[in-house]
């Protein structure tokens, strides 16, 4: 599969370690020396409506991507990151 970087924009990156989204990829870090993508970068979320500012960005490096498919990127990563806490529905407790 081919895919520009453009295409990269639309996907959504995940941990297949813990299944957590990470989010979406907003930049992409590229070596001009060897001409080849570094890695791939996730902005951090904005805090309180973006008035405090944003999370830390977060960082994949290229060798942690294992698959890239249609609609998604799965990566295997131990990089800290904050996620958004989801509720568990009472119909499930």
């Amino acid at each position: 599969m081919v895919c520009r970087i453009v295409e990269l924009r639309h996907k959504e990156v995940i941990n297949s370690s813990n299944g957590c989204r990470i989010g979406f990829v907003d930049d992409v870090e590229v070596d001009t020396l060897t001409s080849q993508v570094r890695a791939i970068i996730v902005f951090g979320r904005p805090r309180c409506l973006g008035l405090l500012g944003r999370n830390d960005d977060v960082i994949i490096p290229w060798s942690d991507i294992q698959l890239i498919g249609e609609d998604t990127i799965l990566v295997s990563t131990n990089i800290k990151y904050n996620q958004k806490k989801q509720r568990i529905p009472k119909s499930f407790v």
